[in-house]
């Protein structure tokens, strides 16, 4: 499946989360785990989450990075095609 439009994606931005010294996957796991087919979810961070990424490309999801505003990442996941 090609990537979803991106008015089909949902936002979620971890950085707070993270500077607070908190494990944002479990909330990621509980929004990649309610998408539907033609849904996806930008992840905000303030590093590349390579782990993650890598985590869910092995479950089946497709990713695309962009660097954001600074040392921010904009990291888009929606399910591959099956």
């Amino acid at each position: 499946m090609n990537m979803p439009p991106i008015n089909h994606f949902k936002r979620f931005d971890v950085r707070e989360i993270i500077q607070r010294g908190g494990e944002p996957f479990p909330e990621i796991r509980q929004r990649v785990d309610a998408l539907k087919p033609d849904e996806g979810l930008i992840v905000v961070a303030p590093f590349l989450p390579s782990p993650l990424i890598e985590k869910l490309t092995s479950e089946g999801f497709s990713s695309k990075v962009e660097r954001g505003h600074g040392a921010d990442w904009m990291i888009y996941f929606w399910r591959a095609a099956a």
